[in-house]
């Protein structure tokens, strides 16, 4: 039912010593999204500056004075929630607190803090304070569908150091519901039904399924959660982690947030053994009423924070939208399989 569509090919060259050499390419296409991504392996080759060892921490990460995030001024320089929404203006569960946005996105856009690190290095951070972050996520996105029922397009996302497109040093994951849906939630939610419609299977079971027969990308579990590295990457080393069977918010147990949490983290240790210190993290949820898009997070590596450093995205992928990475996800899986079983 589902195609995993490769071609593989070589790029003739002739160096400037004049020998005559073969540059292999693979152009992937994605079973879930039909996306193409292009894996460059002879780039790989290449040097790539700063990402040799972990870089020093950024120059302000110790500058704790002046983030509003930070315990000492957090009641006095954050939103609250209205009191309609939330008397008390602000969401606590355990060493998070969440509160709206400053600069929200859609109708419901909010920030939920892990605790008070202000700087957490990749790879360090504290499993309760994850689970707590996320748990915090749970509550609030469970009081939006219940205050505005129509808002039912969710995430929540993390963007880890500028390099990833964070304006504050401070971790924090974003939470978001609108009535409309985002580009991706759209595709996704015609794609899961479409295929459940045409093969009476969920589109993110299955595709499960035809992993686990070839288990060259399976990378472990955390609980239910089951974790691989995509077919076709969107960005570099990019994991997916698939909970199969659940497809709405009220479904996904407290264990489950906090095995979420676990690969997570494991992922972060993977990316830091790289010598890589920035990375996105995604789920995306649909409470529509329908049953057939099952619970996905994403995570991809970014180019570091650290001068001089190369962008991860080129021209390739912001005018012509094919990923271009360097390294097979088969080669990801067998990298990141250690992070899975360290106990």
């Amino acid at each position: 039912m589902l195609s995993f569509e490769r071609e593989r090919f070589c790029a003739r060259i002739r160096l400037p010593d004049d020998t005559l050499v073969e540059r292999p390419v693979e152009i992937r296409v994605h079973p879930v999204t039909g996306r193409t991504c292009r894996i460059t392996y002879s780039r790989g080759e290449e040097r790539e500056p700063g990402a040799e060892s972990l870089p020093a921490p950024p120059p302000f990460a110790g500058d704790t004075a002046d983030c509003p995030f930070c315990r000492a001024r957090l009641l006095t320089h954050t939103p609250r929630l209205v009191p309609e929404f939330l008397p008390e203006g602000r969401l606590a569960r355990g060493s998070s607190t969440l509160f709206p946005n400053l600069f929200p996105y859609g109708r419901y856009s909010a920030v939920s803090l892990f605790d008070d690190e202000h700087f957490v290095e990749i790879g360090t951070a504290r499993l309760p304070s994850y689970t707590d972050s996320l748990l915090n996520c749970r509550d609030y996105l469970a009081r939006v569908l219940a205050y505005d029922p129509a808002a039912v397009f969710m995430a929540i996302t993390q963007n880890h150091l500028p390099s990833a497109g964070g304006s504050l040093l401070h971790p924090h994951f974003q939470v978001q519901a609108d009535r409309r849906p985002a580009n991706h939630q759209r595709f996704l939610r015609w794609r899961a039904a479409e295929h459940r419609r045409r093969f009476g299977v969920r589109l993110f079971s299955d595709y499960l399924e035809c992993e686990t027969r070839n288990a060259e990308r399976l990378i472990g579990a955390t609980g239910a959660w089951q974790w691989l590295a995509a077919f076709a990457p969107e960005g570099f080393f990019e994991i997916w982690g698939i909970l199969p069977g659940i497809t709405r918010l009220r479904k996904v147990g407290d264990q489950d947030w906090h095995h979420l949490a676990r690969g997570v983290l494991n992922a972060q240790k993977f990316y830091r053994s790289l010598g890589r210190n920035g990375y996105n993290f995604g789920l995306l949820l649909c409470e529509d009423g329908t049953d057939d898009q099952e619970l996905r997070a994403v995570l991809t590596v970014r180019s570091n924070y650290a001068p001089w450093v190369r962008s991860d995205f080129t021209g390739f992928e912001v005018m012509l939208g094919d990923m271009a990475t360097f390294t097979a996800p088969e080669e990801t899986a067998r990298l990141a399989r250690p992070f899975w079983h360290q106990g």
